[in-house]
């Protein structure tokens, strides 16, 4: 079994790790039909892009912990793919255990298009699971990941034995994937306590998307009744746009407010839209290297890692980001049509 290394370092963060405190990609129509993109190394991220305030300037920078990955060697879902994992090489460092993150890539992408992203999620402490798999929107496949990892939890060969907090999982998506975080949340019967779209396409897209076991991946966000949802999408992106011009009622849900307002109104739910992001920046290591991006991945991941650091790690600085009316995140200059129900 072999086990690839990256170091992620981080020279703003003390070494210390943080306790536990609880080659292209083609968009060609609304069915998401996404290509393949050629890997690209992870690096940490750049001056190129400035944080515009303190919370989202502490998590994007890279966390405190050194970042391992092993790609192809775990299987297998119920639907027979492997999965890449990417997560602190010192495991388990100071008797900590690590909270999960399952993710749902975009429509026949793959998890090596999004290494920068799942890499920074590791070095801030979390086991980041990603199923290689091109059609994760019924959400299948991410619950399948981290029961998979609380089976590895309980093994006395694997590395993650003792590792793990199984208490503590969350899921994350692209386009696709972002449909199969909600249906993770609403279908995991509590498996998986918050979920964060990313670029979730509007509801005219599901019809075209591929069922799994005779499930869809259009989502019904009514079901959704515990845990929390962060909604994010890109300005510029037509997929996932941020409002629509008729009601709901008229042409349903194509868009992340009528989502957002669709969820239940006692559900902590935030939302917020990447200024000038296409559907495809999420993909950028870190930068542009595919179709339908602008600037790459630099400004999803604060807010991103705060919000997990919040909800999977009990971060009641992150949390302040997300407060409605007075979260940082609500008066970003680099985000707009932000919302939220957080008040404590």
């Amino acid at each position: 079994m072999s086990i690839s290394s990256d170091i992620v370092s981080n020279n703003n963060v003390p070494s210390g790790r943080r306790p536990r405190n609880g080659a292209r990609v083609a968009l060609t129509s609304l069915s998401l039909l996404v290509a393949a993109a050629t890997g690209v190394t992870s690096a940490a991220a750049t001056p190129s892009y400035q944080p515009a305030a303190q919370v989202e300037a502490t998590y994007y920078a890279p966390g405190p912990w050194a970042v391992a990955a092993r790609t192809g060697v775990d299987c297998c879902t119920s639907t027979g793919d492997t999965y890449d994992i990417w997560y602190p090489a010192d495991l388990g460092a100071g008797g900590v255990v690590h909270p999960v993150i399952t993710w749902g890539n975009g429509t026949m992408a793959h998890p090596r298009e999004y290494a920068f992203l799942l890499s920074h999620l590791a070095s801030w402490g979390f086991v980041v699971i990603a199923a290689d798999r091109t059609d994760t929107g019924t959400g299948i496949q991410m619950l399948d990941a981290v029961r998979y990892l609380a089976g590895q939890n309980s093994d006395p060969n694997s590395i993650f034995r003792g590792k793990i907090d199984t208490a503590a999982a969350g899921a994350t998506g692209h386009s696709q994937g972002g449909l199969g975080a909600i249906n993770a949340l609403a279908r995991g019967g509590g498996a998986v306590s918050t979920a964060v779209t990313l670029e979730m396409p509007l509801s005219a897209a599901c019809a075209s998307l591929p069922s799994v076991d005779g499930r869809s991946a259009c989502i019904d966000p009514t079901a959704v009744t515990s845990g929390s949802v962060l909604l994010v999408n890109g300005s510029a992106d037509g997929i996932s746009p941020a409002t629509q011009q008729l009601p709901p009622e008229l042409i349903g849900l194509q868009s992340m407010r009528a989502y957002y307002d669709a969820l239940p109104a006692e559900l902590p739910k935030a939302r917020a839209a990447v200024v000038g992001a296409q559907h495809n920046d999420i993909q950028g290591q870190p930068d542009c290297t595919n179709y339908s991006c602008t600037e790459g991945v630099y400004r999803y991941l604060g807010y991103l890692t705060a919000w997990f650091m919040d909800r999977l790690r009990g971060d009641s600085a992150a949390r302040g980001a997300f407060l409605a009316d007075t979260g940082e995140l609500l008066h970003n200059p680099h985000w707009s049509d932000q919302a939220s129900t957080i008040t404590r």
